[in-house]
């Protein structure tokens, strides 16, 4: 029987805790969450925590309990440093987006002994300002950036981006808090090469099964073509997520 995707609806995958390690000497805990043989994976840092941003925000949840089944993508999400959700709290304490870069670094490099395949790095929010800063592109397929409002990136480090050859893709809802469409054309006009993608009718935490959909099924696109567009239903084993409010 088909089952209609829902708010807490939860797919099959493999889900493990992992603990990143920092070169700053940080353990940090998160989750990988992956299908039998991945096509592509996706690392992802979350919003601001000093304003409720975590691993489980709600989109990056999602994405965890509907990729590895829906579109074959292996995703590891993280609390940054300082950062606690029902899962654990990290080590360490916010650092506005600098120490963060360490705590990515940690992620990627745990990707990569895993042997994971075709690396994306999603950022939201603060995340955003994150991977911008900090990400050494190498060996990186591509950046999808989620409501990005460039609160601590400079002009200069957005400049960084052109000329590395990798897609970067930035999602902007048209009812942004932070940085709308027309605003963020000024911004990010010395980056070029990231590919600005205004969204009608969104807001910046993408609440509503609307525009859940959109985000993963764009980030499918993206990443693995393949498998899109998502489907609206399953037809397999799932499960219900109870303490979804």
């Amino acid at each position: 029987m088909v089952t209609i995707i829902s708010p807490n609806t939860v797919l099959p995958a493999t889900r493990e805790i992992i603990h990143l390690h920092t070169t700053d000497s940080l353990k940090l805990i998160g989750e990988l969450a992956t299908p039998e043989q991945p096509d592509a994976t996706v690392i992802c840092v979350h919003p601001l925590p000093t304003h409720g941003g975590m691993m489980d925000s709600h989109i990056l949840r999602k994405m965890s309990w509907r990729l590895p089944a829906m579109a074959n993508i292996a995703v590891l999400r993280f609390n940054t440093r300082g950062t606690g959700s029902a899962l654990g709290a990290s080590e360490g304490a916010f650092d506005a987006s600098v120490g963060e870069g360490a705590d990515l670094a940690a992620a990627i490099e745990f990707a990569r002994e895993r042997k994971l395949p075709n690396i994306w790095v999603l950022g939201w929010s603060f995340g955003t300002d994150v991977i911008l800063r900090n990400l050494d592109p190498t060996g990186i397929t591509g950046v999808i950036l989620l409501s990005p409002p460039l609160r601590y990136t400079t002009e200069g480090e957005l400049e960084q981006w052109n000329g590395t050859g990798m897609p970067i893709h930035a999602l902007i809802p048209e009812l942004d808090d932070y940085l709308r469409p027309e605003e963020a054309a000024k911004r990010f006009a010395s980056a070029g090469d990231i590919v600005l993608e205004p969204v009608s009718e969104a807001k910046h935490l993408w609440v509503g099964e609307k525009f859940v959909y959109l985000v993963l099924n764009r980030i499918t696109e993206l990443m693995v073509p393949q498998r899109a567009p998502l489907p609206l239903g399953w037809d397999g084993p799932s499960e219900r997520w109870s303490d979804l409010t």
